[in-house]
Protein backbone atom coordinates (compact mmCIF):
# COMPACT_ATOMS: atom_id res chain seq x y z
CA UNK A 1 0.00 0.00 0.00
CA UNK A 2 1.22 3.51 -0.81
CA UNK A 3 0.95 5.12 2.67
CA UNK A 4 2.00 8.52 1.39
CA UNK A 5 -0.91 8.50 -1.09
CA UNK A 6 -3.34 7.49 1.67
CA UNK A 7 -2.09 10.24 4.02
CA UNK A 8 -2.39 12.86 1.29
CA UNK A 9 -5.95 11.70 0.57
CA UNK A 10 -6.75 11.83 4.27
CA UNK A 11 -5.37 15.34 4.56
CA UNK A 12 -7.46 16.43 1.59
CA UNK A 13 -10.61 15.06 3.24
CA UNK A 14 -9.83 16.86 6.49
CA UNK A 15 -9.46 20.13 4.61
CA UNK A 16 -12.68 19.45 2.72
CA UNK A 17 -14.62 18.72 5.90
CA UNK A 18 -13.16 21.81 7.57
CA UNK A 19 -14.30 23.99 4.68
CA UNK A 20 -17.77 22.48 4.42
CA UNK A 21 -18.33 22.21 8.16
CA UNK A 22 -18.97 18.46 8.04
CA UNK A 23 -16.98 16.04 10.15
CA UNK A 24 -19.07 12.91 9.69
CA UNK A 25 -21.64 11.77 7.18
CA UNK A 26 -25.24 11.38 8.28
CA UNK A 27 -26.74 7.89 8.46
CA UNK A 28 -29.29 7.06 5.79
CA UNK A 29 -32.75 6.28 7.14
CA UNK A 30 -34.59 3.15 6.14
CA UNK A 31 -37.61 3.39 3.88
CA UNK A 32 -40.44 2.47 6.24
CA UNK A 33 -43.13 1.92 3.61
CA UNK A 34 -43.73 1.78 -0.10
CA UNK A 35 -47.51 1.72 -0.31
CA UNK A 36 -49.68 0.85 -3.32
CA UNK A 37 -53.35 1.73 -3.74
CA UNK A 38 -55.62 -0.61 -5.69
CA UNK A 39 -59.32 -0.90 -6.46
CA UNK A 40 -59.62 -4.59 -5.89
CA UNK A 41 -61.95 -6.90 -7.79
CA UNK A 42 -62.39 -9.99 -5.59
CA UNK A 43 -62.58 -12.15 -8.71
CA UNK A 44 -59.06 -11.13 -9.77
CA UNK A 45 -57.42 -10.85 -6.35
CA UNK A 46 -54.19 -12.70 -7.20
CA UNK A 47 -53.63 -10.91 -10.50
CA UNK A 48 -54.17 -7.41 -9.12
CA UNK A 49 -51.98 -8.03 -6.08
CA UNK A 50 -49.22 -9.41 -8.32
CA UNK A 51 -49.38 -6.26 -10.48
CA UNK A 52 -49.12 -4.02 -7.41
CA UNK A 53 -46.18 -6.02 -6.06
CA UNK A 54 -44.36 -5.60 -9.36
CA UNK A 55 -44.51 -1.84 -8.88
CA UNK A 56 -43.57 -1.98 -5.20
CA UNK A 57 -40.62 -4.29 -5.80
CA UNK A 58 -39.38 -2.08 -8.62
CA UNK A 59 -39.31 0.85 -6.19
CA UNK A 60 -37.66 -1.31 -3.53
CA UNK A 61 -34.95 -2.31 -6.00
CA UNK A 62 -34.33 1.29 -7.00
CA UNK A 63 -33.98 2.29 -3.35
CA UNK A 64 -31.53 -0.58 -2.77
CA UNK A 65 -29.35 0.65 -5.63
CA UNK A 66 -29.23 4.03 -3.87
CA UNK A 67 -28.22 2.44 -0.56
CA UNK A 68 -31.60 2.45 1.20
CA UNK A 69 -33.15 -0.54 2.94
CA UNK A 70 -36.93 -0.94 2.63
CA UNK A 71 -38.78 -2.19 5.72
CA UNK A 72 -42.25 -2.98 4.34
CA UNK A 73 -44.31 -3.19 1.16
CA UNK A 74 -47.99 -2.33 1.62
CA UNK A 75 -51.19 -2.59 -0.42
CA UNK A 76 -54.36 -0.64 0.34
CA UNK A 77 -57.75 -1.54 -1.16
CA UNK A 78 -60.79 0.67 -1.61
CA UNK A 79 -62.76 1.33 1.62
CA UNK A 80 -64.08 -1.84 3.23
CA UNK A 81 -67.74 -1.07 2.57
CA UNK A 82 -67.03 -0.78 -1.16
CA UNK A 83 -64.81 -3.86 -1.18
CA UNK A 84 -67.49 -6.13 0.31
CA UNK A 85 -70.52 -4.52 -1.33
CA UNK A 86 -73.15 -7.12 -2.22
CA UNK A 87 -71.45 -9.91 -0.29
CA UNK A 88 -72.80 -11.84 2.68
CA UNK A 89 -70.93 -11.56 5.95
CA UNK A 90 -69.48 -15.03 5.43
CA UNK A 91 -68.28 -14.26 1.89
CA UNK A 92 -66.81 -10.95 3.04
CA UNK A 93 -64.84 -12.63 5.83
CA UNK A 94 -63.60 -15.29 3.41
CA UNK A 95 -62.34 -12.55 1.09
CA UNK A 96 -60.52 -10.80 3.94
CA UNK A 97 -58.93 -14.08 4.99
CA UNK A 98 -57.83 -14.74 1.40
CA UNK A 99 -56.22 -11.30 1.31
CA UNK A 100 -54.52 -11.90 4.66
CA UNK A 101 -53.24 -15.31 3.53
CA UNK A 102 -51.90 -13.87 0.28
CA UNK A 103 -50.12 -11.14 2.24
CA UNK A 104 -48.34 -13.73 4.37
CA UNK A 105 -47.33 -15.67 1.27
CA UNK A 106 -46.09 -12.69 -0.76
CA UNK A 107 -44.59 -10.56 2.01
CA UNK A 108 -46.74 -7.42 2.05
CA UNK A 109 -49.05 -5.77 4.59
CA UNK A 110 -52.70 -5.39 3.47
CA UNK A 111 -55.14 -2.66 4.47
CA UNK A 112 -58.85 -2.40 3.72
CA UNK A 113 -58.97 1.30 4.59
CA UNK A 114 -61.90 2.83 6.47
CA UNK A 115 -64.78 0.67 7.65
CA UNK A 116 -66.73 3.92 8.15
CA UNK A 117 -65.91 7.26 6.53
CA UNK A 118 -68.95 9.30 7.58
CA UNK A 119 -71.81 9.10 10.05
CA UNK A 120 -74.28 7.95 7.37
CA UNK A 121 -72.22 4.82 6.52
CA UNK A 122 -73.57 1.38 7.39
CA UNK A 123 -71.87 0.25 10.63
CA UNK A 124 -71.88 -3.31 9.28
CA UNK A 125 -68.37 -2.65 8.00
CA UNK A 126 -67.15 -1.95 11.54
CA UNK A 127 -68.67 -5.18 12.83
CA UNK A 128 -66.99 -7.17 10.05
CA UNK A 129 -63.68 -5.38 10.59
CA UNK A 130 -63.67 -6.18 14.31
CA UNK A 131 -64.26 -9.86 13.55
CA UNK A 132 -61.48 -9.87 10.96
CA UNK A 133 -58.94 -8.01 13.11
CA UNK A 134 -59.59 -10.33 16.04
CA UNK A 135 -58.32 -13.34 14.07
CA UNK A 136 -56.27 -12.22 11.04
CA UNK A 137 -52.65 -11.33 11.91
CA UNK A 138 -51.74 -9.16 8.92
CA UNK A 139 -54.83 -7.14 8.00
CA UNK A 140 -55.10 -3.43 8.84
CA UNK A 141 -58.08 -1.07 8.89
CA UNK A 142 -59.31 2.28 10.15
CA UNK A 143 -62.19 4.72 10.46
CA UNK A 144 -62.51 8.44 9.80
CA UNK A 145 -63.76 10.34 12.86
CA UNK A 146 -63.44 13.87 11.47
CA UNK A 147 -63.13 15.43 8.02
CA UNK A 148 -63.96 18.70 6.28
CA UNK A 149 -67.66 18.08 6.92
CA UNK A 150 -67.12 18.05 10.70
CA UNK A 151 -66.71 15.59 13.57
CA UNK A 152 -68.26 12.17 12.95
CA UNK A 153 -69.82 11.27 16.30
CA UNK A 154 -71.51 8.08 15.06
CA UNK A 155 -68.18 6.87 13.68
CA UNK A 156 -66.52 7.73 16.98
CA UNK A 157 -68.98 5.58 18.92
CA UNK A 158 -68.61 2.67 16.48
CA UNK A 159 -64.82 2.99 16.68
CA UNK A 160 -64.98 2.85 20.47
CA UNK A 161 -67.14 -0.27 20.29
CA UNK A 162 -64.64 -1.89 17.90
CA UNK A 163 -61.72 -1.16 20.24
CA UNK A 164 -63.68 -2.62 23.15
CA UNK A 165 -64.45 -5.76 21.08
CA UNK A 166 -60.82 -6.25 20.04
CA UNK A 167 -59.68 -5.76 23.62
CA UNK A 168 -61.89 -8.65 24.68
CA UNK A 169 -61.66 -10.94 21.65
CA UNK A 170 -58.19 -10.69 20.07
CA UNK A 171 -55.16 -12.56 21.43
CA UNK A 172 -53.47 -10.41 24.13
CA UNK A 173 -55.85 -7.60 23.03
CA UNK A 174 -53.33 -7.05 20.23
CA UNK A 175 -55.88 -6.62 17.44
CA UNK A 176 -56.09 -2.92 18.32
CA UNK A 177 -52.55 -2.48 17.00
CA UNK A 178 -54.01 -2.95 13.50
CA UNK A 179 -56.71 -0.28 13.83
CA UNK A 180 -56.66 3.50 14.10
CA UNK A 181 -59.27 6.23 13.94
CA UNK A 182 -58.12 9.18 11.83
CA UNK A 183 -59.18 12.81 11.73
CA UNK A 184 -58.53 15.30 8.92
CA UNK A 185 -56.13 12.90 7.20
CA UNK A 186 -56.14 13.07 3.41
CA UNK A 187 -55.83 9.94 1.24
CA UNK A 188 -52.72 8.27 -0.20
CA UNK A 189 -50.44 8.51 2.81
CA UNK A 190 -47.97 5.62 3.06
CA UNK A 191 -48.24 5.02 6.83
CA UNK A 192 -50.51 2.44 8.48
CA UNK A 193 -53.07 1.87 9.85
CA UNK A 194 -54.64 5.21 8.90
CA UNK A 195 -54.08 5.31 5.15
CA UNK A 196 -56.89 5.01 2.60
CA UNK A 197 -58.02 5.95 -0.89
CA UNK A 198 -61.30 6.29 -2.76
CA UNK A 199 -59.97 6.53 -6.31
CA UNK A 200 -59.44 4.21 -9.25
CA UNK A 201 -56.23 2.67 -7.90
CA UNK A 202 -52.84 2.19 -9.56
CA UNK A 203 -51.13 4.76 -7.33
CA UNK A 204 -48.31 4.55 -4.77
CA UNK A 205 -46.54 6.67 -2.14
CA UNK A 206 -43.41 6.50 0.03
CA UNK A 207 -42.56 7.07 3.70
CA UNK A 208 -39.22 7.04 5.53
CA UNK A 209 -38.09 5.85 8.97
CA UNK A 210 -36.16 9.02 9.68
CA UNK A 211 -36.01 9.45 13.47
CA UNK A 212 -32.27 8.73 13.29
CA UNK A 213 -31.82 11.76 11.03
CA UNK A 214 -33.50 13.95 13.64
CA UNK A 215 -31.27 12.61 16.41
CA UNK A 216 -28.07 13.15 14.43
CA UNK A 217 -29.09 16.70 13.49
CA UNK A 218 -29.98 17.59 17.08
CA UNK A 219 -26.65 16.19 18.28
CA UNK A 220 -24.88 18.66 15.99
CA UNK A 221 -27.02 21.77 16.41
CA UNK A 222 -26.76 21.76 20.22
CA UNK A 223 -30.19 23.09 21.12
CA UNK A 224 -30.22 26.06 18.74
CA UNK A 225 -33.76 26.48 17.34
CA UNK A 226 -32.99 28.21 14.04
CA UNK A 227 -29.99 26.09 13.10
CA UNK A 228 -31.93 22.95 14.06
CA UNK A 229 -34.80 23.86 11.74
CA UNK A 230 -32.44 24.73 8.88
CA UNK A 231 -30.23 21.66 9.18
CA UNK A 232 -33.12 19.24 9.72
CA UNK A 233 -34.95 20.63 6.70
CA UNK A 234 -31.78 20.18 4.65
CA UNK A 235 -31.17 16.59 5.74
CA UNK A 236 -34.80 15.46 5.43
CA UNK A 237 -34.85 17.00 1.96
CA UNK A 238 -31.90 14.84 0.85
CA UNK A 239 -33.88 11.66 1.47
CA UNK A 240 -37.28 12.97 0.42
CA UNK A 241 -35.75 14.03 -2.90
CA UNK A 242 -34.30 10.53 -3.30
CA UNK A 243 -37.78 9.13 -2.67
CA UNK A 244 -39.32 11.54 -5.13
CA UNK A 245 -36.77 10.51 -7.75
CA UNK A 246 -37.52 6.82 -7.20
CA UNK A 247 -41.24 7.46 -7.34
CA UNK A 248 -41.03 9.50 -10.53
CA UNK A 249 -38.91 6.89 -12.31
CA UNK A 250 -41.09 3.96 -11.24
CA UNK A 251 -44.21 5.86 -12.29
CA UNK A 252 -42.71 6.51 -15.72
CA UNK A 253 -41.79 2.86 -16.22
CA UNK A 254 -45.00 1.29 -14.89
CA UNK A 255 -47.79 3.74 -15.67
CA UNK A 256 -48.78 3.92 -12.00
CA UNK A 257 -49.25 7.37 -10.46
CA UNK A 258 -46.75 8.53 -7.85
CA UNK A 259 -48.70 10.38 -5.15
CA UNK A 260 -45.78 11.73 -3.13
CA UNK A 261 -43.58 11.34 -0.06
CA UNK A 262 -44.51 11.63 3.60
CA UNK A 263 -41.34 13.18 5.14
CA UNK A 264 -42.53 12.43 8.70
CA UNK A 265 -39.45 11.05 10.53
CA UNK A 266 -41.07 7.83 11.70
CA UNK A 267 -39.50 5.97 14.62
CA UNK A 268 -39.32 2.23 15.23
CA UNK A 269 -37.71 0.52 18.19
CA UNK A 270 -34.16 1.71 18.65
CA UNK A 271 -34.68 4.32 15.92
CA UNK A 272 -36.31 6.55 18.51
CA UNK A 273 -37.96 9.92 18.11
CA UNK A 274 -38.07 10.07 21.90
CA UNK A 275 -34.29 9.78 22.07
CA UNK A 276 -33.96 12.39 19.32
CA UNK A 277 -36.06 14.93 21.20
CA UNK A 278 -34.15 14.20 24.42
CA UNK A 279 -30.94 14.95 22.51
CA UNK A 280 -32.33 18.41 21.77
CA UNK A 281 -33.69 19.16 25.25
CA UNK A 282 -31.07 17.38 27.35
CA UNK A 283 -33.95 16.10 29.51
CA UNK A 284 -36.54 13.34 29.50
CA UNK A 285 -39.30 13.39 26.89
CA UNK A 286 -42.17 15.25 28.52
CA UNK A 287 -39.92 17.79 30.22
CA UNK A 288 -39.83 21.48 29.34
CA UNK A 289 -38.57 21.92 25.79
CA UNK A 290 -40.40 18.90 24.37
CA UNK A 291 -43.01 21.14 22.75
CA UNK A 292 -40.26 23.25 21.19
CA UNK A 293 -38.51 20.19 19.76
CA UNK A 294 -41.83 18.99 18.34
CA UNK A 295 -42.30 22.37 16.65
CA UNK A 296 -38.79 22.22 15.16
CA UNK A 297 -39.44 18.82 13.63
CA UNK A 298 -42.85 19.75 12.24
CA UNK A 299 -41.55 23.04 10.84
CA UNK A 300 -38.69 21.27 9.10
CA UNK A 301 -40.95 18.54 7.70
CA UNK A 302 -43.41 21.06 6.27
CA UNK A 303 -40.54 22.92 4.59
CA UNK A 304 -39.23 19.89 2.67
CA UNK A 305 -39.70 20.85 -1.01
CA UNK A 306 -41.27 17.66 -2.41
CA UNK A 307 -44.81 16.57 -3.20
CA UNK A 308 -46.05 15.70 0.29
CA UNK A 309 -48.78 13.28 1.33
CA UNK A 310 -50.07 11.81 4.56
CA UNK A 311 -49.33 13.22 8.02
CA UNK A 312 -46.20 15.19 7.05
CA UNK A 313 -45.49 16.03 10.68
CA UNK A 314 -44.22 14.16 13.73
CA UNK A 315 -45.06 10.68 15.03
CA UNK A 316 -44.83 9.81 18.73
CA UNK A 317 -46.07 6.19 18.91
CA UNK A 318 -45.60 5.39 22.58
CA UNK A 319 -45.30 1.60 22.38
CA UNK A 320 -43.43 1.46 19.07
CA UNK A 321 -40.58 3.56 20.43
CA UNK A 322 -38.33 2.13 23.15
CA UNK A 323 -37.64 5.46 24.85
CA UNK A 324 -41.27 6.62 24.70
CA UNK A 325 -42.46 3.32 26.20
CA UNK A 326 -40.01 3.84 29.07
CA UNK A 327 -41.16 7.43 29.62
CA UNK A 328 -44.80 6.31 29.66
CA UNK A 329 -43.92 3.77 32.36
CA UNK A 330 -42.20 6.53 34.34
CA UNK A 331 -45.20 8.84 33.98
CA UNK A 332 -43.36 11.70 32.25
CA UNK A 333 -45.92 11.60 29.41
CA UNK A 334 -49.69 11.18 29.57
CA UNK A 335 -52.69 11.21 27.28
CA UNK A 336 -53.20 14.93 27.93
CA UNK A 337 -49.55 15.89 27.34
CA UNK A 338 -49.51 14.00 24.04
CA UNK A 339 -52.66 15.84 22.96
CA UNK A 340 -50.96 19.10 23.92
CA UNK A 341 -47.91 18.29 21.77
CA UNK A 342 -50.30 17.39 18.95
CA UNK A 343 -51.32 21.04 18.81
CA UNK A 344 -47.98 21.75 17.11
CA UNK A 345 -47.28 18.35 15.53
CA UNK A 346 -48.98 14.94 15.26
CA UNK A 347 -50.04 12.23 15.08
CA UNK A 348 -52.32 12.42 18.09
CA UNK A 349 -52.52 9.35 20.31
CA UNK A 350 -50.63 6.42 18.83
CA UNK A 351 -50.22 3.00 20.50
CA UNK A 352 -51.40 4.30 23.87
CA UNK A 353 -51.85 1.55 26.52
CA UNK A 354 -54.87 1.58 28.82
CA UNK A 355 -56.19 -0.73 31.56
CA UNK A 356 -58.60 -3.43 30.44
CA UNK A 357 -61.60 -1.98 32.29
CA UNK A 358 -61.85 1.08 30.05
CA UNK A 359 -65.42 1.45 28.85
CA UNK A 360 -66.94 2.48 25.53
CA UNK A 361 -68.00 5.87 26.92
CA UNK A 362 -64.43 6.65 28.02
CA UNK A 363 -63.09 5.58 24.62
CA UNK A 364 -65.68 7.83 22.95
CA UNK A 365 -64.39 10.80 24.97
CA UNK A 366 -60.77 10.09 24.02
CA UNK A 367 -61.59 9.70 20.32
CA UNK A 368 -63.71 12.85 20.58
CA UNK A 369 -60.82 14.87 21.99
CA UNK A 370 -58.55 13.81 19.11
CA UNK A 371 -61.25 14.59 16.53
CA UNK A 372 -61.98 17.97 18.14
CA UNK A 373 -58.33 19.01 18.14
CA UNK A 374 -57.81 17.89 14.55
CA UNK A 375 -60.96 19.56 13.25
CA UNK A 376 -60.36 22.82 15.14
CA UNK A 377 -56.85 23.24 13.71
CA UNK A 378 -57.47 21.44 10.38
CA UNK A 379 -54.55 19.08 10.86
CA UNK A 380 -54.25 15.30 10.50
CA UNK A 381 -54.31 13.34 13.76
CA UNK A 382 -55.14 9.78 14.68
CA UNK A 383 -55.89 7.61 17.70
CA UNK A 384 -54.59 4.04 18.00
CA UNK A 385 -55.62 2.95 21.49
CA UNK A 386 -54.37 -0.24 23.17
CA UNK A 387 -56.46 -1.35 26.16
CA UNK A 388 -55.31 -4.68 27.62
CA UNK A 389 -57.92 -7.13 28.91
CA UNK A 390 -57.38 -8.23 32.49
CA UNK A 391 -54.70 -5.63 33.21
CA UNK A 392 -54.99 -2.90 35.86
CA UNK A 393 -53.10 0.32 36.64
CA UNK A 394 -49.60 -0.60 37.79
CA UNK A 395 -49.53 -3.79 35.71
CA UNK A 396 -47.09 -4.37 32.87
CA UNK A 397 -48.40 -4.99 29.36
CA UNK A 398 -47.45 -8.32 27.82
CA UNK A 399 -47.69 -7.86 24.06
CA UNK A 400 -45.71 -10.33 21.96
CA UNK A 401 -45.44 -8.19 18.81
CA UNK A 402 -41.89 -7.39 17.73
CA UNK A 403 -43.13 -3.87 16.98
CA UNK A 404 -44.33 -3.11 20.52
CA UNK A 405 -42.35 -2.37 23.69
CA UNK A 406 -44.16 -3.33 26.85
CA UNK A 407 -44.76 -0.65 29.44
CA UNK A 408 -46.66 0.11 32.65
CA UNK A 409 -50.37 0.88 32.72
CA UNK A 410 -51.66 3.97 34.54
CA UNK A 411 -55.05 5.16 35.77
CA UNK A 412 -57.57 6.09 33.09
CA UNK A 413 -57.38 9.71 31.90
Amino acid sequence: MNHRRVSIAGAFLLVFFAITGHTQAYTKPNVRAITAFVRLDPASLDRQIAAALTVLRAAEGDFARRGYKTETLRIVTQPLGELISGQSDEDALRLLKALDDLAAKEGFIPSVGPAMMRDSDDPRGMRLLERALSTLPNLQGNSIIAAEDGIHWNVIRESAALVRYLTDHSPQSQGNFSFTATAMLKPYGPFYPGTYHTGAGRQFSIGFEGANVVQEVFARTHGDFDSSVAELTKQLTVHAKAGESVGTQVAASTGWAFMGVDPTPAPLGDVSIGAAIETYTGAKFGSSGTMTAALIITTAVKAVPVKQVGYSGLMVPVMEDKVLARRWAEGTITTDSLLAYSAVCGTGLDTIPYPGNIGVDQLVRIFGDVASLAWKWKKPLSARLQPVAGKNPGDQTAFSSRFLFNTTLHDLP
